[in-house]
């Protein structure tokens, strides 16, 4: 019965990303898909046309201004229908780049356009496919990480930011393998991951993009045999410059992808500190400290009505889980290819989008759980108010300060394994000999007030964010 759906429903997609999270990554479309790719290479194609004819080579001059914007417009108007026109080519020649050289050349062919007609064989001149292809998935990635990823990591980290200021000075208990240890604010332990965000962005926009136009093993073979008087390598880098990317002068015949390694690398360590902040706000919901905002009609258990499940998180985890064991088989595999190439890249590189698209669902996810916390104040300062021997800390710090002898042991005795309460830290402190005014403040400490410069510390992320 389902074998007779309608083949285009969400239902039918295999993969969740084009089914149950299709609408999250809709943004990615224009960009990653393959679609995207196809005009892509088109693009790379026209550009390589239009560099070449303006050196105005013998059998190749310089196109009119009417003749590029016929040019340009079939990258500007590349519609799904071309798309798809390519694709019926490719099932004959069983070569996608191939396809796209074909589909060109009945373009300009059924132009009109004598000037562009008398050009046509110079499409794809002197190009392996691996020349367009690279230079495609370059300006693929780059207007991929300018325009989606570099946004949506700041939308979170502004939404963490926000959370962070908002309860800059709520005091809470930390814990250390679990036990309870010296008190923070919600908002310092917030803006530790402000600023681990901002930085781990910083690697990613550190990344130079590169790409190649060199040839068929990287060494501009065929275009020095045609023209060897021409600068290919200025011409090239030029070219590849006026698109925005860097040249990789060294190459075999796929440019060797390091830089996409160390992008992937870069995403997936921003996953990492994602998912580390899943798992504790996870475990803050647990402990009570916040309280999730309950959702009209929403419902957390089939059997147990009063669930309100952190489900925006786990959410988030299992798509980082999917996200970062792409991208790191992906940048420990493109880097390696048998001699001048194999073709093991080029199935991989196909999978670019869904590996985006899992981190794209994965950082919505925990935005979206963001927006329903609120803390639960009476929990935080309930489990403060009873973990008295949290302050065994500063009491032996002072002794050092004033030379009483073992302070640390002293203290170990007092509170180690033990549930201590307020009278019986006071009566220790009252026996101290120590001066008047540090038996004063150590008798006016509490664990709520005990958070050194956290406050400040939440406030002010500037400095750390300088970190590289």
């Amino acid at each position: 019965m389902v074998g007779n759906m309608n083949i285009s429903s969400q239902l039918n997609a295999i993969s969740p990303l084009d089914g149950r999270y299709s609408s999250y990554i809709d943004v990615l479309r224009p960009l990653l898909s393959e679609a995207a790719f196809m005009s892509h290479r088109v693009e790379v194609e026209i550009a390589w046309l239009i560099n070449l004819a303006d050196e105005n080579l013998p059998g190749l001059k310089s196109f009119s201004s009417q003749s590029k914007a016929e040019l340009n417009s079939l990258v500007k108007n590349f519609s799904l229908e071309d798309a798809e026109k390519i694709k019926t080519i490719e099932k004959i020649t069983n070569h996608d780049v191939k396809a796209v050289e074909y589909w060109l050349k009945d373009k300009i062919i059924n132009s009109g356009n004598k000037e562009l007609i008398d050009a046509v064989e110079f499409i794809h001149f002197s190009c392996t496919s691996e020349d367009i292809n690279n230079v495609s998935y370059a300006l693929m990635l780059s207007r991929t990480r300018d325009n989606v990823i570099l946004p949506a990591i700041k939308k979170l980290t502004d939404k963490i930011a926000n959370i962070a200021e908002l309860y800059s000075s709520q005091p809470m208990l930390s814990r250390t393998h679990g036990q309870p240890a010296s008190p923070t604010t919600v908002g310092k332990e917030l803006a530790n991951v402000v600023v681990r965000l901002h930085n781990a962005t910083e690697k990613i926009k550190d990344v130079v993009i590169l790409a190649k136009l060199n040839g068929a093993t990287g060494n501009y073979n065929a275009h020095v045999a045609t023209y060897p008087n021409v600068d290919w390598k200025l011409l090239t880098k030029t070219i590849i410059k006026k698109l925005g990317l860097t040249q990789n002068t060294h190459t075999t015949q796929i440019e060797p992808h390091d830089w996409i390694a160390e992008l992937f690398d870069s995403i997936s360590r921003v996953n990492t500190i994602i998912l580390d902040l899943d798992r504790d706000i996870w475990g803050y919901i647990s402990l009570g400290y916040f309280k999730q905002l309950p959702k009209e009609g929403e419902i957390g258990s089939s059997t147990m009505p009063h669930k309100i499940n952190p489900i925006d998180f786990e959410n988030s985890e299992g798509n980082i889980g999917l996200a970062n064991s792409l991208l790191r088989h992906m940048s420990d595999k493109l880097p390696v290819s048998r001699w001048q190439r194999d073709l093991t890249d080029s199935t991989v590189m196909r999978n670019i989008g869904v590996a985006i698209g899992y981190c794209i669902i994965s950082w919505e996810s925990c935005l979206r759980g963001l927006n329903k916390l609120s803390i639960n104040k009476e929990s935080i300062e309930h489990d403060l108010n009873n973990s008295w021997e949290v302050l065994a800390e500063p009491i032996q710090t002072v002794m050092r300060r004033y030379g009483i002898e073992k302070p640390y042991e002293q203290l170990k005795e007092l509170t180690r394994g033990k549930k201590i309460n307020k009278d019986d830290l006071y009566a220790f402190v009252a026996k101290l000999n120590i001066p008047t005014e540090a038996k004063e403040y150590l008798l006016s400490l509490e664990p709520r007030s005990y958070v050194g410069l956290a406050e400040k510390l939440a406030l002010d992320t500037n400095e750390a964010r300088r970190i590289k």
